[in-house]
């Protein structure tokens, strides 16, 4: 479905005195405190968060997926609720493919179809984690970094296959995230592992057209239990650094073990010019893929405040990191877990954006920890909303997304359109 805009325009009116009152106020204090309000709205409006593919649908658990309804069926589908997000909130102008769960049979048409939306394609996805049912090799004892050099070729063409599929649709960069490693101890030589994936990484990274990017996705644990060949962020860029300036570290946020240091990974990587993009989700036990800036706001905050440190430091070597969206849901009606996250990312990037960078470094260099704490927490604690809303509206946006969507009943109508049992592909 399309969103009409007069419902968008008349929903935006019946909000437009409680916003107005809020945001002319929020706008007067930060004025007041020096903020450039016009500009801010402006690097709010040209954040875009891709959305993926997969998260259309209803996300399982290993014990089960409950299906809302209304879930797409197709490629196109998918690309009309992502086209229907980004008409609501203005902010989500990209998707990412994952391949082979969405493979463009016509490269032209759909991206001709996703242009009729407002939208681009973001980085393609490889998949060496499943064996697909035509398959003639299994993925069960690794891909890269099996032992048998024509697993290890099979997996390589595939994500050449990715490459090719993912330049018909105008994407620049291909995502690799690995499941390849070791349940037992003394299943795998670690070194042989890393050295096997390292080389399969090079064949792939020679097959990259000279405006792409590979990023190479950590994690420590998941499938497998005991050992993960590129296990954590100095794994991934080890191998960025080895691979050449094409390739990048990508941060799942969790895609980390209990209480780890996001914020500081992300310093370290962008210092180096190694920070590719960023997968958003929340956790409160392990790779939760919970909707983004549910469980942990601060610390997104927190991450937020390095990025737009790094971003916005002339010396910075670091290219603009690709942004999507990585997360399950599943007693969620996913496009508006979509639609939450999407502002809770837009919120921290705009708290990050209000750190007054001069003071924090005096008082960092004074040892102040307790004037550092207040300096990060006033922006933190600013109320931002009025000002997302603000630059979402002069965009062509909801003041409200999700009271536009229920107030629509979008997945009502999306049930009736494609049925109550339809299920998407991927997660």
């Amino acid at each position: 479905m399309k969103l009409d805009a007069q419902h968008l325009q008349a929903h935006n009116q019946q909000a437009a005195a409680d916003h107005r009152a809020a945001f002319d106020y929020t706008a007067a204090r930060l004025t007041r405190h020096g903020h450039d309000v016009p500009r801010l709205l402006d690097k709010i409006a040209a954040l875009q968060i891709a959305i993926p593919s997969w998260a259309l649908g209803t996300g399982g658990t290993r014990f089960g997926r409950f299906s809302g309804g209304g879930e797409p069926r197709t490629l196109e589908e998918k690309i009309a609720d992502v086209g229907l997000l980004h008409a609501i909130n203005r902010g989500s102008g990209a998707i990412s493919l994952h391949i082979p769960w969405d493979i463009p049979q016509d490269a032209a048409a759909i991206r001709a179809l996703a242009q009729s939306y407002d939208l681009v394609f973001d980085a393609v996805n490889s998949n060496t984690f499943q064996d697909q049912p035509d398959q003639a090799l299994s993925y069960k004892f690794g891909s890269l970094s099996h032992s048998d050099k024509a697993y290890r070729r099979l997996a390589v063409q595939h994500n050449i296959d990715v490459i090719r599929h993912g330049e018909g649709l105008g994407s620049r960069a291909l995502t690799v995230w690995l499941s390849d490693g070791s349940c037992f101890p003394g299943q795998q030589n670690f070194r042989k592992a890393f050295q096997r994936t390292l080389e399969s990484l090079q064949e792939i990274y020679t097959a990259l057209p000279a405006d792409w990017k590979v990023l190479i996705e950590y994690k420590p644990y998941e499938p497998n239990f005991y050992s993960t060949v590129i296990q954590d962020w100095g794994t991934s860029h080890l191998l960025a650094a080895k691979l050449g300036k094409k390739a990048y570290s990508l941060v799942d946020l969790g895609h980390h073990l209990p209480n780890t240091n996001i914020e500081q990974i992300v310093a370290t990587l962008m210092m180096e010019g190694k920070l590719g993009g960023f997968h958003f989700n929340d956790s409160k036990y392990g790779d939760d893929d919970l909707t983004v800036g549910s469980i942990r706001p601060y610390q997104l905050f927190l991450i937020f405040n390095e990025l737009v440190y790094g971003m916005e430091d002339p010396a910075t070597i670091n290219p603009t990191p690709a942004w999507m969206i990585d997360a399950s849901h599943n007693v969620k009606d996913p496009l508006e877990d979509l639609l939450q996250s999407v502002e809770a990312i837009r919120i921290a990037y705009t708290q990050a954006l209000l750190v007054n960078r001069e003071e924090l470094e005096a008082a960092r260099e004074n040892n102040d920890a307790a004037r550092a704490q207040e300096i990060l927490q006033d922006a933190f604690r600013t109320d931002v909303r009025s000002l997302v809303a603000e630059a979402r509206q002069r965009q062509g946006g909801a003041l409200n997304p999700i009271g536009l969507f229920r107030h629509l009943n979008v997945r009502r109508q999306l049930v009736q359109e494609r049925g109550l049992k339809t299920i998407s592909t991927g997660l």
